[in-house]
């Protein structure tokens, strides 16, 4: 009878017993998970929860309780605010690290001005007569700045609906971006003008008539290729040519805007040059009008003051060069037909010796002929 009631007395010991450690593993468990305020939050979404902003939040972690700023912006929130809120929804107990205020950042996905701009070009690269994407400028009617949307927007611009006038060069182009969410994607329309552009030539500074185009003369720009035709320059071709006329800084520089320099200049004194076969003669001259390269221009013989047409070969040269006649020519071929040539043959002919005989008496300098 006795054994009876301590063995019941041991069972509800020993339940006693677990019960206690029971409750004791659970103060242990509670006293590890209690939620903790967060200093930095993130979220990706224009809503913010209890999860957001404290660990260990439990079931209560998906309880919306703030609207989330812009995106791609931070704002702050006082943490006796967010403790307050938190109690109105039944959290209590958080760890707040002595934070007087937490920062709430709201992650988002941008496009600059410029990618949006390379979008379009690409949109119409090698349609309605344009060329390269790289050659196409784009003027938007209304600046697009930078585009921040939510970090879900993970897809590309994609063009869904393009429109080009040729005519006018004015485009509409809307671009679509995928959700990863899988909500509606966004849509962004942009409208303006979109022109090929070339590089071209453009006088850094004001140029008179006859100036010589230097290095420092020309910067390169982008300029609308339609404006400039095919007769365009480039830097390489123009350093070094001379302008036909005045230009004002700013003006793109065509072909026929430019020439080869004058090497010989009107009034300027020249070096009159006359060669033909075994024969070399220099006299001063005086030129009578411009003339670059390759060009025929009048020039004095200051000794005998008569005038002459001479081809421009040079800064301040010019040359006159005689043709020798038909039978000197042949006579310059008879020595391979012929086993000997007297000596006393001429290579230079009549008209030629006659011509150095006049410029000798004028003056010019005529070289001993070899025996």
């Amino acid at each position: 009878m006795i054994a009876r009631p301590l063995l019941i007395a041991a069972a509800l010991l020993a339940l006693a017993t677990g019960a206690f450690a029971q409750d004791k593993s659970q103060d242990k468990t509670e006293v590890i998970a209690s939620p903790t305020l967060r200093a930095n939050v993130v979220v990706t979404s224009d809503i913010v929860r209890i999860g957001d902003v404290i660990d260990n939040a439990g079931p209560a972690a998906k309880i919306a309780i703030y609207r989330a700023p812009d995106p791609g912006t931070t704002g702050t929130l006082a943490v006796a605010q967010v403790i307050a809120t938190l109690r109105g929804h039944q959290v209590i107990g958080v760890d707040t690290h002595n934070l007087r205020e937490i920062s709430v950042t709201r992650q988002a996905r941008s496009f600059e001005a410029g990618e949006i701009e390379q979008a379009v070009a690409r949109a119409l690269e090698r349609r309605h007569g344009l060329g390269d994407a790289a050659n196409i400028g784009v003027t938007f009617d209304r600046a697009p700045g930078e585009v921040r949307l939510d970090a879900a927007n993970s897809g590309a611009l994609n063009p869904v609906a393009v429109r080009y006038d040729p005519r006018h060069g004015r485009f509409d182009i809307t671009f679509e971006i995928a959700n990863e969410t899988g909500l509606a994607p966004v849509k962004l329309r942009y409208s303006g003008t979109a022109v090929e552009t070339v590089e071209a030539a453009i006088l850094a500074r004001s140029v008179d008539r006859n100036d010589v185009i230097k290095q420092s003369d020309i910067v390169v720009e982008r300029r609308p290729k339609a404006e400039l035709g095919p007769d365009m320059m480039t830097r390489d071709r123009a350093v070094g040519m001379q302008a036909r006329r005045a230009m004002r800084a700013g003006q793109a520089l065509k072909g026929a805007d430019l020439a080869r320099p004058d090497l010989v200049q009107r009034d300027q004194g020249v070096t009159l040059v006359y060669e033909t076969a075994g024969i070399h003669l220099t006299v001063l001259g005086k030129a009578l009008e411009s003339g670059t390269e390759g060009d025929v221009v009048n020039v004095m013989n200051l000794q005998s003051k008569r005038t002459v047409s001479a081809v421009v070969v040079g800064r301040g040269r010019v040359a006159i060069a005689v043709a020798p006649r038909p039978e000197v020519a042949q006579q310059n071929v008879q020595p391979k037909l012929q086993d000997k040539v007297p000596d006393s043959t001429s290579s230079l002919g009549a008209a030629p010796a006659a011509a150095a005989a006049s410029l000798a008496s004028a003056g010019a300098k005529i070289p001993a002929k070899p025996e």
